[in-house]
């Protein structure tokens, strides 16, 4: 008990997600205007972020937009 457990509960949660995102970049997709956008790769230490319609590399696990998400994206 202490001042460190929130600290480690948050880093415990981004090394997760890290795991978790491992590959995990972002798809090609369709803003709300319509334009097309290739996909890209995040460099180490971050992931995927954003929305279906627009994408970004971040390091916040809580932003975090997995392959799957995005491919749920495409499908509507």
């Amino acid at each position: 008990p202490g001042s460190g457990w929130p600290l480690a509960g948050t880093l415990l949660v981004a090394v997760a997600a890290s795991m978790v995102a491992g590959g995990e970049d972002c798809l090609w997709y369709v803003d709300r205007n319509g334009s097309w956008h290739p996909g890209f790769d995040c460099e180490f230490f971050t992931f995927c972020c954003g929305t279906c319609h627009q994408r970004y590399c971040c390091r916040d696990p809580l932003r975090l937009l997995t392959e799957r998400q995005q491919r749920h994206c495409l499908a509507f």
